[in-house]
């Protein structure tokens, strides 16, 4: 029988198995001996131990088409990253360090700003406007006044996505405007995976129905740059990788060389500023932390 897990806590990796619910499962200690853990996100064989009690024995690992690092998750087809365009201001530094963490995974991103409700036009649309010019899709939507909900909808469909953002943002909320149908129609996966009882500390996925799933994980607050060397880094921000080979040299990293054509890029509007400033930033973050 084969299923996906939809979480695992302490060596117990809860599978949903569709028209059937979810199994409780423990790993085969095979997997210990291959060095391999199975993670949230992956597709599995289970040996049904009991179909009255709803438990098993995960068996096998499918192949993976991708793993993410952090967060430990597998065969992701996009990040959906939640932050509040308001109450909380939304922290650039912060969302651009997760940004480069995905773009270093080689993991598609959309931004969606939440509590549009709460904020002036021209504001939103500085956010707006930054992020499009990286390249990103951007979504502007209020849980509040369920604006923008089918907007996000549609974007799930057919896809595993993870969301992602930090706390007081709305995610849980905007969960609960997408997930009610799904949870109705996986029978006791509230129960199994005590879902409400309190903010999210480990991964999860929920069944949305047409091979659609949606993986919460825990907020975040702070993420270190990526392990990468500073002169990577530029491949990490798509509106500066997009100037590649059009600045006077080669090599060219965009922070103190002349005739650069990135500086040029954020003094014509075509880079947004904080971006820019911000891989200036990591980049003196990881010349600093090379050095130790």
């Amino acid at each position: 029988m084969i299923g996906k897990i939809v979480k695992g806590i302490a060596g117990e990796y809860f599978v949903h198995v569709e028209n059937e619910g979810i199994y409780t499962c423990k790993a085969k200690g095979v997997f210990r001996h291959k060095n391999m853990k199975p993670l949230v996100g992956d597709n599995v064989s289970i040996d049904v131990l009991s179909k009255e009690n709803m438990t098993g024995n995960i068996i096998d690992i499918c192949e993976r088409k991708n793993q993410l690092i952090r967060p430990a998750v597998a065969n992701i087809d996009q990040t959906l990253v939640v932050f509040a365009a308001k109450s909380p201001m939304p922290n650039r530094n912060l969302l651009d360090r997760f940004l480069v963490m995905m773009e270093s995974q080689d993991m598609e991103s959309i931004l969606c700003f939440n509590k549009c409700d709460l904020i002036q036009n021209e504001e939103i649309n500085d956010l707006k406007k930054t992020y499009e010019l990286a390249g990103y899709k951007v979504l502007l939507i209020s849980v509040y006044d369920n604006d923008g909900i089918d907007e996000v909808k549609a974007l799930l469909k057919g896809k595993t996505t993870s969301l992602a953002g930090p706390s007081g943002v709305g995610k849980s909320s905007l969960i609960n405007m997408i997930v009610p149908d799904a949870v109705m129609e996986t029978g006791d996966i509230s129960r199994k995976i005590e879902r409400g009882k309190h903010t999210t500390r480990h991964s999860e996925i929920f069944s949305l129905g047409d091979n659609t799933y949606l993986l919460d994980t825990p907020g975040f607050s702070s993420i270190y740059t990526c392990e990468c060397e500073k002169e990577e880094l530029k491949y990490y921000f798509p509106e500066i990788y997009k100037y590649e080979g059009e600045c006077r040299f080669n090599g060219c990293v965009h922070v103190n060389e002349p005739d650069c054509a990135v500086k040029m890029a954020v003094l014509n509007g075509n880079i947004g500023q904080s971006r820019y400033e911000n891989y200036l930033s990591f980049y003196e973050e990881i010349k600093n932390r090379k050095k130790y």
